[in-house]
């Protein structure tokens, strides 16, 4: 569908022009007409599939006709709560590009930087404010923000909110809001804590859904090396500089293993840096700037910390360990593979991982075949300190586990 034939206002359909977008996505097309149209919405859609234009033009829309002010002051009329920094800045430029032959303005509020420049230009006033829970609740009890005339309120990535414990601060937020206003929720998953955020805060909602839940896109190649531990790293090294790789991320699981894994790739000569939440908001952004540049070859980032990252032809994503949540490694691999571009996701496997690579298998619905890679295969004398638990038996208890909702 063309946006042409969305029923969005002239000044947007002007920023669609300028941005050169043309063609809208699946998720774009299904949803702009059902939040023009009021209701609250319910939509499982993948990082990179355009979520943020498709719940951010019709709400502008929507804005241009309610716009209202008091006195001096705009008062903020619709709200989207993020996760992290990174999404909060990825989703504000977003907005703002959109907005941007409007009179519309959208404020920007996330933690690690200065309160007081926030209180500073959230008293200038606009219609929008995309926001971490946190620090927008710290803005409001200083009485820096008022939130009692929201009328459009969007949970951008609710999957990840509820991961990171925000659970109780958008309790605590949702006693500020009206309780008449339309409630959009995006989430790449529709688990049993999402669904049950929207039956506590959603009413009656539409439903929208882009990507199969758990689902890899089709677009991603997914590769598992087998190696020994031990020889994760020349692995890793080998194959960025064999394959002459530019601008990888790579996942760990822990900070400080991020931080040993990017030194130990500059020590080979490989522009690498690590990217978590112990790195000031400054050296953040000065981090994702020099990889988008290509001065960075290889980020090494958290779970955390990457969601959010929104990083154009991004080829490569590695595993060098296997998240103990099996949702996650989904979450990773979408990092590549976006907007009909290929990708490749590679893990990097040894036997330790066993566990983990059967719980995502069981998540994907598919196997992950194991290959080797000459001159890295695993030496396979090493013995199984416990090899009844890769059985046939055993995997059958994990299964009939994971079908009543236990862990293993």
């Amino acid at each position: 569908m063309l946006f042409s034939q969305l029923s969005l206002p002239a000044p947007l359909q002007q920023a669609l022009e300028a941005l050169a977008f043309r063609e809208a996505t699946q998720i774009q097309a299904e949803a702009i007409p059902l939040v023009l149209g009021g209701g609250d919405l319910m939509a499982s859609a993948q990082t990179g599939t355009g979520k943020t234009a498709a719940f951010a033009l019709p709400i502008l829309a929507n804005l241009m006709g309610q716009a209202q002010v008091e006195g001096s002051t705009k008062k903020p009329r619709a709200l989207v709560l993020v996760p992290t920094r990174e999404l909060a800045l990825q989703v504000h430029q977003g907005i703002s590009d959109l907005a941007r032959f409007t009179s519309l303005s959208a404020g920007l509020v996330y933690g690690g930087v200065s309160i007081d420049a926030q209180c500073q230009q959230l008293a200038k006033g606009g219609e929008l404010i995309v926001a971490t829970p946190g620090r927008l609740l710290d803005l409001h009890r200083r009485g820096a923000v008022k939130l009692d005339a929201i009328a459009h309120l969007v949970f951008d990535e609710a999957d990840r909110m509820l991961d990171m414990g925000f659970a109780d601060e958008i309790a605590q937020l949702m006693a500020l809001l009206p309780s008449e206003r339309q409630t959009l929720l995006f989430s790449a998953t529709l688990d049993d804590k999402v669904l049950e955020l929207s039956h506590r805060w959603l009413r009656q909602p539409k439903r929208v859904a882009v990507n199969a839940q758990n689902s890899a896109s089709k677009d991603v190649e997914q590769r598992v090396y087998a190696a020994d531990s031990e020889r994760k790293f020349a692995l890793l090294s080998h194959l960025i500089n064999k394959g002459d790789w530019q601008r990888v991320l790579v996942f760990s699981r822990k900070k400080v293993a991020a931080d040993k894994l990017a030194a130990r790739l500059s020590e080979q000569g490989i522009a690498a840096k690590a990217f978590h939440g112990d790195l000031g908001q400054g050296a953040r952004e000065q981090v994702l700037g020099d990889f988008r540049k290509g001065g960075v070859k290889v980020l090494v980032a958290t779970d955390v910390a990457a969601r959010g990252i929104d990083i154009e032809s991004l080829d490569y994503v590695v595993n060098y360990e296997l998240p103990y949540v099996a949702q996650d490694y989904v979450h990773r691999i979408g990092r590549t593979g976006r907007a009909g571009k290929q990708g490749v996701a590679v893990t990097l496997y040894c036997e330790e991982d066993a566990l983990l690579l059967e719980e995502i298998e069981a998540l994907l619905d598919k196997r992950l075949p194991q290959q080797w890679l000459p001159g890295f295969e695993p030496d396979l004398t090493k013995a199984d300190p416990n090899p009844r638990r890769h059985g046939k038996a055993a995997q059958k208890r994990r299964a009939k586990r994971r079908g009543q909702g236990s862990r293993r």
